[in-house]
């Protein structure tokens, strides 16, 4: 498992723009997945007769997203480690995406601000989805702690990061027109009650 010293080896810029192309791929909400990329990311070391374990998609992905922000914190100005790295770190990296986002959002001067599905085009931004976001979050947090960061140091779970996480949920939602509402759970049917009288 690789850690925090990691981050500290200067990268190539085909790395850097192989991992950022593919993280920002990922981000979308189909969550496309190429087989061909992964099995070269993979190695293929095995010492053992018993045969490898092929990591999940989830896994793949987690450490996609981690050796992207690695590299996004190499190439920031200046260079951070992840030692120095706060919330507010992570939100510059968020907002940083951004610009490759493929969701629309509708602004208030928008005539289809607040339409889900708008009949015609609008010059309206693109921006990453807050699911989307949302999970790179969830992935960044548990390879944090995963590469040997102490939870309560963890920048990916910091207060300013939930704010923004939810801040976007709700104005992408009014924007878009989409509610982002947890569903109830429905209750099982409840069985008729033994009060009835006998007569």
């Amino acid at each position: 498992m690789s850690s925090f010293q990691d981050f500290e080896s200067s990268p190539s810029k085909d790395m850097i723009n192989t991992g950022l192309n593919n993280t920002i791929t990922n981000l979308t909400p189909s969550l496309n997945f190429s087989s061909a990329s992964s099995s070269s990311t993979i190695s293929a070391t095995t010492t053992s007769s018993s045969p490898p374990s092929t990591p999940s998609r989830y896994e793949n992905q987690k450490r996609r997203d981690w050796n992207t922000f690695g590299q996004y914190l190499r190439n920031h100005r200046p260079p951070l480690s992840l030692s120095r790295c706060s919330g507010a770190h992570v939100l510059e990296f968020l907002r940083y995406l951004d610009q490759f986002g493929k969701t629309k959002v509708h602004t208030h001067l928008c005539p289809f601000f607040g339409h889900p599905n708008p009949p015609a085009p609008c010059p309206c931004p693109l921006r990453q989805a807050w699911g989307s976001l949302d999970a790179l979050i969830g992935r960044l947090r548990a390879a944090f702690e995963e590469n040997g960061g102490k939870p309560e140091a963890n920048p990916f779970g910091a207060r300013a990061v939930r704010l923004y996480l939810r801040e976007v949920r709700d104005s992408q939602a009014k924007a878009r027109g989409i509610s982002y509402e947890k569903k109830k759970r429905k209750r099982p049917p409840q069985p008729p009650s033994s009060n009835a009288t006998t007569q």
